[in-house]
């Protein structure tokens, strides 16, 4: 009788209705107010960066795709949950006034231009949002963005700042919290500003998270705060509930930025359970913004946003920011929405090693946040003494004429990148290899596969195996169909595939030889519980093999290729997979980037159904999301809902709660990561040795 898996089952979690649907939130009207005067420090600040991203949204189709609301204005009830009734009579009294008096006001804040169609573009700002919350947090939608203007996360309660008005997000937060009584909240501003306004709106408040990276070079970056670095962690209940990650340098690119997810945001997140996502989407940490100077490319916020899909059960807003280099913002927004909407993701380019600098930044922050969460506690680390960067000098000014080119040129790289990263939907996203009179409940838009593979390709496949195996028929049977599977996989004419096997540990085998013959140059194959005795595993690279088990194989040491992860989970009290996953299994995707991915579950999984299905969840943001896994047939209920999850519906059940491992465990993972973070960058998670 197979050993079943760790946990609760799933059904026994509690449900809600599945929401469906991505919801874009837009209105011309917020590109009706604009700079009067001249004031090179607000001119970038411009009515295009709004439609020009809301007309590459429908040049992709997006647009089209997404549940377009209404956008409403924001009462004044609503505006002074966070902002003061005197700021708002001035916000007010700009509807009046004339260009002298406008400007008089704006030169009061720092960094504010007001227009008179300001308040009223202020209020559908702000209102977009809360209908966005509402639409969310209602089950009318499962996610969206909120296409706003003018931004927020910079405005006080009692004053503008950097371009902001009312803090929309803010607002949103606490808006959410005093209608839907959330206990908590997780906000997430990866504009390349620190959003000070929800810092301050919130350093007190321990039921909200706000994590914040923003360039700082040792506070010689606007807003040149003290507060805005890594110390800066909350104040009285709200300490530890600050979190930010300053970038002393510029240039960080697209592996700073999914280091610092992985393995200081997410851990910390995971830990603090959120019931809802808010995202502060500011695309000026784009490559090619004259604000950030930062290098990451567009796809790089499909991968933040895959990986904050995973919380809150899919529960997540996007308000958009800053973002100053129009085409740069507005691919950034598309891959954004794509990534909502259920699309691929696409491929991560550039090399997977984080610089110096940024480790240095994730150590400091590590070591302050250590007291307040488990999590970071077992690290054992100290903040750095004296920082690489400290003593480098202030990038120089860069000139109109310099810039001219700078935006010509990632305009140009933009061009040709895109055409390389996306490409066309697979005609199936999911198919199904279910053994015949087998029960599974599998949702809409699966395609069960019908059709074995050609006895010569079966027997192929079979040829490296002892035959006598394959006497049994269901084996051979469900087999075939996989292979047929792969082939569909290795043609893009589906995306991902789940296949219920009689003995998926030889499955697994099987399909892992199969996938090198057909081509694929890199195969991460992650395999939960025993492995078949007959695997054949090379040490080439075509190949990285990850076996999660209770006990680790007898003097079989890891090497680059192969590698072994003991953890076992049998609390019902929750899990702490949460911490390897994050730290370990997906830093070594990342940095693998392969081609396809296998997962595959054996007999004896030492980590429950809910861990698996978070790992399948998450390892759809590496291959494209080109995933193939292989599952005992008796665990149907898995199945469905890892076909829920491939084929785009996140699971609407609480994967949580999540637990802290054991320092012995931490300990154990800390010396893996040591060994191997040589050969695979990206598990390094701070600078000193």
């Amino acid at each position: 009788m197979p050993r079943p898996l760790l946990s609760p089952s799933l059904s026994a979690q509690g449900e809600e209705a599945m929401a469906s649907g991505t919801a874009l939130i837009y209105d011309d009207e917020m590109t009706t107010y604009k700079l009067l005067w001249d004031d090179p420090v607000c001119a970038i600040e411009v009515p295009e960066r709004l439609s020009r991203s809301y007309e590459r949204l429908q040049h992709y189709g997006l647009a089209q795709r997404c549940v377009r609301l209404p956008v409403r204005e924001a009462t004044d009830q609503e505006i002074t949950l966070v902002h003061s009734p005197e700021y708002l009579e001035v916000v007010k009294s700009t509807q009046t006034m004339n260009e002298e008096e406008l400007q008089k006001t704006s030169e009061k804040y720092t960094a504010v231009y007001f227009h008179q169609n300001s308040y009223r573009c202020a209020k559908l700002s702000l209102g977009g949002a809360l209908q966005l919350v509402d639409a969310v947090l209602s089950g009318d939608v499962r996610n969206g963005m909120a296409l706003v203007r003018p931004p927020g996360h910079h405005s006080y309660r009692d004053q503008g700042n950097g371009f902001c008005v009312f803090n929309n997000v803010a607002v949103a937060a606490k808006y959410a919290q005093k209608k839907y009584n959330l206990q908590r909240i997780l906000i997430v501003d990866w504009d390349v500003h620190h959003g000070q306004g929800i810092q301050y709106t919130f350093e007190d408040d321990p039921s909200v998270l706000y994590f914040s990276w923003h360039r700082y070079e040792h506070m010689r970056y606007w807003p040149n705060l003290s507060e805005s670095n890594y110390d800066a962690v909350g104040k009285g209940k709200g300490a530890g509930f600050n979190v930010n990650l300053p970038w002393n340098k510029i240039g960080m690119g697209n592996a700073d930025y999914i280091a610092a997810f992985l393995h200081v945001l997410l851990p910390v997140t995971f830990e603090f359970d959120p019931d809802l996502v808010l995202v502060s989407a500011g695309y000026d940490s784009g490559i090619g913004d004259p604000e950030g100077c930062m290098r990451a490319t567009p796809e790089c916020f499909s991968h933040l946003t895959h990986l904050l899909m995973n919380l809150a059960r899919g529960k997540l807003c996007a308000v958009l920011e800053g973002g100053y280099h129009l085409r740069s913002l507005s691919e950034s927004v598309c891959t954004t929405v794509r990534t909502l909407l259920g699309d691929a993701v696409p491929g991560l380019t550039g090399e997977m090693a984080p610089c110096y600098s940024a480790l240095e930044s994730m150590q400091n922050v590590q070591a302050a946040l250590a007291p307040y969460w488990q999590c970071l506690s077992l690290n054992g680390i100290g903040p750095v003494t004296r920082c690489s960067t400290e003593d480098d000098p202030a990038p120089e000014p860069v000139s109109a004429q310099q810039q001219c080119a700078d935006t010509a040129a990632t305009d140009h790289f933009l061009e040709l990148h895109m055409k390389d990263i996306l490409r066309p939907a697979a005609a199936v996203t999911t198919s199904a290899v279910i053994p015949d009179g087998l029960k599974c409940v599998l949702p809409a838009g699966v395609q069960i596969v019908k059709q074995s593979a050609p006895s010569e390709q079966i027997d192929a496949a079979f040829s490296a195996f002892t035959k006598a195996r394959f006497n049994n028929s269901d084996v051979l049977h469900s087999a075939g169909k996989m292979l047929t599977v792969l082939s569909n996989l290795k043609a893009d004419q589906t995306r991902n595939a789940v296949v219920l096997s009689p003995d998926a540990s030889l499955s697994a085998a099987v399909a892992l030889r199969e996938t090198l013959l057909l081509g694929f140059e890199r195969v991460f194959c992650v395999h939960v519980g025993d492995t078949d005795p007959e695997l054949r595993i090379g040490d080439d690279g075509k190949s990285l093999f990850l076996r999660i088990c209770g006990a680790l194989p007898a003097a079989v040491p890891n090497t680059k290729y192969q590698l072994s992860l003991k953890w076992t989970e049998t609390s019902d009290e929750g899990s702490g997979f949460f911490y390897p996953l994050l730290r370990f299994v997906l830093p070594l995707g990342y940095s693998y980037r392969p081609d396809v991915i296998l997962l595959a579950v054996g007999s004896n999984a030492s980590i429950g159904s809910k861990d698996i299905l978070l790992l399948a969840s998450l390892l759809q943001g590496l291959a494209e999301g080109r995933i193939l896994a292989i599952i005992p047939e008796w665990e149907s209920e898995l199945t469905t809902a890892i076909s829920s999850s491939l084929v785009g519906c996140p699971t609407t059940k609480h994967l949580g709660p999540y637990k802290c491992p054991t320092k012995e465990c931490v300990d154990a993972l800390k010396e893996e990561q040591r060994m191997l973070q040589v050969e695979w960058e990206l598990l390094r998670s701070y600078a000193a040795d």
